[in-house]
């Protein structure tokens, strides 16, 4: 199950998330030991700023060198396979990305843009749930 918070403190965020479009397109990426797709992300470093995290993600997972990234909100997920059941959180982000590297240079395999969400995710209980989020909060109405 997945909570949103408008804040925590700071030391509790394990990991960052971005939700990301490029010229109007999601951006997806694609793992060399999977068949699925998934948002970037990954977890803190010590001593790591949590924006910081979330910009080394960013380019680690998706070559992207020129992008605007903004703080969306803060999110919590349970897993009894993960942190021993313990509420873990981490802080979401969106970004827009203006220009890629032309190599990645990590466990990603390729990037993926795409008009339309994933329909096989990594993380099914957690990423179409975050990308929900991110749209409730930008569009309000809807």
């Amino acid at each position: 199950m997945v909570k949103f918070y408008d804040s925590v403190d700071d030391r509790l965020l394990k990991f960052a998330v971005i939700i990301s479009k490029s010229n109007g397109k999601w951006v997806f990426c694609k793992h060399k030991e999977r068949n699925t797709l998934e948002v970037p992300g990954g977890h803190r470093e010590p001593g790591e700023k949590i924006e910081d995290t979330a910009k080394r993600e960013l380019y680690e997972e998706t070559g992207a060198v020129k992008y605007n990234i903004k703080p969306v909100c803060v999110y919590s997920v349970i897993s009894e396979d993960n942190f021993g059941g313990c509420e873990t959180f981490g802080m979401l982000y969106y970004a827009d990305i203006f220009e890629f590297e032309s190599e990645l240079h990590s466990e990603i395999e390729k990037v993926i843009l795409s008009d339309n969400l994933a329909d096989k995710w990594t993380y099914p209980q957690i990423q179409p749930f975050l990308i929900k989020e991110y749209e409730r909060r930008n569009n309000p109405g809807k």
